[in-house]
């Protein structure tokens, strides 16, 4: 591509290397999505342009990448966000965690799409959602209710008690948040 002739420098995957503020290292230049460290994904590469636009208009924006949600967009769907059961033990994090089927699911039932779960992963003492993870009917449109949820630092009892219309396929993260919570959820 002639980056060298613009003076820009990648890694040692032929990434291009940026700050934290996504600038290369000529300044003024800057450089987003999947020519960049980190996952490629769209909504990443878009978040990165909102970042970039705010930073040139002087503002302090900031991009916490844990709570980019990656999705496999496969039938059925996966989806995750947040930190894996496999990251918070080896980071010797307490953590409980609850999941809900959607073959309990009224609605997955009804729909005939009923294979998959969803599950939440909490801080053992405080409760805070920590990670969703997801196979099965509408996984990339239910886990945005996960990184607003994760975004403003909710418990997984915090969604457990907000009322989700009924039969849908979003009423499986609640009950999987009531799970993670206290162990039990209604519909199981």
């Amino acid at each position: 591509m002639g980056l060298e002739n613009a003076g820009l420098k990648t890694d040692d995957k032929g990434r291009i290397t940026v700050n934290d503020h996504l600038e290369t290292t000529v300044t003024g230049i800057y450089a987003i999505g999947d020519v960049v460290r980190g996952a490629m994904l769209a909504h990443k590469a878009e978040e990165e342009g909102v970042l970039v636009a705010e930073t040139i208009a002087g503002q302090k924006p900031h991009i916490n990448y844990l709570l980019i949600p990656g999705v496999v967009y496969t039938w059925p769907e996966v989806a995750a966000v947040g930190y894996t059961e496999q990251e918070l033990t080896k980071d010797n994090r307490a953590f409980k965690k609850g999941s809900f089927p959607f073959k309990a699911s009224g609605r997955a039932r009804a729909a005939n799409d009923a294979d998959g779960f969803i599950k939440v992963l909490a801080d053992k003492e405080t409760d805070e959602i920590l990670g969703v993870h997801m196979i099965g009917p509408r996984a990339a449109d239910l886990i945005g209710e996960a990184v607003v949820a994760m975004e403003f630092r909710a418990s997984a009892e915090d969604i457990a008690r907000i009322s989700h219309a009924h039969p849908t396929f979003s009423e499986a993260f609640r009950e999987a948040c009531q799970q993670a919570s206290t162990g039990k959820a209604i519909h199981l």
